[in-house]
């Protein structure tokens, strides 16, 4: 039988279901996102559907592992119910160290258990979270929390952030924990904190994970053969990528990012792979890895085991250990009016194509910044050379600090505008990245007017 690919039903931002949280999307048969190309051209069949017919007398019992036979008409028509988190368990054994990992939750003589807290949100990553964490690794009931999942997440917003997860990091801060996770709804986000809830940002995570890869048996059989990032995500691996002599390639955020990456390697480019808005990291050397960890609900779990188990050092140490550590932050100005964010946009790419922008001078305390770049990012694809433009603005400076403006459609309602914030930090990198990055930020306010065009005063949510 040939596979051309698979629907996925999954929680998601799609405006569907209940509370504008359904999705329904289609995968191609390498596991990955479906191209434009593919979804236009399904688009224009529903255009022209007359009819369709539906088999109300089937009765497939989804909670039973294995085929099952049908007749529909005189065709025959199969049913073969998978046991996903076993096929996840399994294949996260060929790439970490589970051995090591279970060692260091349960402790030793040497050493005192590594207590964590896994907080599923009561999403779809629970049964995982349940298997791996409890069953394999070895952790208490009481290192993990909500893992049964519900259809309304009982009554929470399912957003792992400092904003929506606030009760884990209460816990984690409190407590007497090493390391903490949460995971989205869906479970292609997470968050992941150190002990005393010391926040380990997606782009630090990205960065300590490429440092430290000789620790992971995948990349001890198989090698490294370049790192990526999505646009927006902090420069920190870029770092780290110099220092190791690797290639740095960075591709658009948004719903084809998987398909980006997999043209990269498709043309012989390996890749390490993180975004900032997914929280994922992507672990990839060759095209049939990817599927996955495209798998929707497990992929988190690519960097919270490595994190725990292979650096070791997920709070203040993993700062020390990098060369001049950039510190990044984002803030999210949740269901804004449309109009007035797609004007500022506009305002803010037309002030950045004035003569005299780049190389401008902007200050704001004792700190100056320079401008050294300035353009609306453009990715051409290594495969199809088709070009996709307008995928951000972003501002450089010369000493490498960036500020980053998107217009999101992920939200529900209304325009999500987040600002992406990284500047390089070379004494103090222990201290708090708000305090740190205030002049960046207040600069971005500055030059963006943001306040003025979405009238908020403070953003929805900071990670």
């Amino acid at each position: 039988m040939v596979q051309i690919g698979g629907i996925v039903l999954t929680a998601s931002h799609n405006p569907g279901g209940i509370n504008n949280d359904f999705g329904i999307k289609f995968n191609c048969s390498n596991g990955g996102p479906a191209p434009d190309h593919t979804t236009n051209d399904i688009y224009k069949l529903t255009t022209t559907i007359k009819e369709y017919k539906i088999v109300p007398d089937i009765n497939c019992a989804v909670d039973k592992i294995g085929v099952q036979n049908f007749t529909v008409g005189d065709r025959p028509f199969v049913v073969e119910v998978v046991d996903s988190v076993r096929d996840y368990v399994d294949y996260m054994k060929e790439i970490f160290d589970f051995p090591k990992i279970k060692t260091l939750i349960q402790g030793s003589e040497q050493r005192k258990p590594f207590n964590v807290l896994i907080d599923s949100m009561n999403g779809v990553t629970g049964p995982y979270v349940q298997r791996i964490f409890v069953e394999e690794l070895g952790a208490s009931e009481k290192n993990v929390r909500r893992v049964v999942p519900l259809e309304d997440f009982g009554g929470a917003h399912p957003d792992p952030n400092l904003t929506y997860a606030a009760d884990l990091v209460t816990a984690v801060k409190n407590g007497d924990y090493d390391f903490g996770a949460a995971f989205d709804g869906d479970g292609d986000r997470n968050m992941i904190i150190g002990r005393g809830a010391f926040f380990v940002t997606p782009s630090d995570s990205l960065a300590v994970l490429a440092n430290n890869l000789q620790h992971i048996p995948y990349f001890q059989r198989t090698g490294v053969r370049g790192f990526a990032r999505s646009m927006p995500t902090a420069a920190a691996v870029d770092r780290v990528a110099v220092a190791k002599g690797q290639e740095m390639f960075e591709v658009p955020t948004g719903k084809l990012m998987p398909q980006y990456l997999m043209n990269n390697m498709i043309i012989g480019r390996g890749a390490f792979f993180v975004t900032p808005s997914d929280s994922l990291a992507v672990l990839a050397n060759n095209l049939q890895h990817i599927p996955y960890f495209q798998r929707t609900g497990v992929r988190g779990f690519a960097r919270s085991m490595p994190t725990a188990a292979a650096v070791g050092r997920v709070a203040a140490a993993k700062r020390q250990e990098m060369f001049e550590v950039p510190t990044d932050s984002r803030y999210d100005y949740e269901e804004c009016a449309s109009d007035p964010c797609n004007e500022m946009m506009q305002a803010l790419e037309k002030k950045m194509t004035e003569p005299g922008f780049v190389a401008s001078s902007h200050s704001s305390g004792d700190k100056t910044y320079v401008v050294k770049l300035a353009d609306n990012f453009s990715y051409m694809d290594p495969i199809d050379q088709s070009v996709s433009m307008k995928q951000g603005l972003r501002i450089i400076f010369e000493d490498g600090s960036r500020i980053v403006m998107r217009l999101s459609g992920t939200g529900s309602s209304g325009a999500t505008v987040r600002l992406y914030i990284d500047s390089y930090e070379a004494k103090n990198v222990l201290g708090d990245a708000q305090v740190m990055l205030r002049p960046l930020i207040d600069v971005a306010l500055q030059i963006s007017q943001l306040q003025k065009y979405t009238g908020r005063d403070a953003p929805t949510v900071i990670t």
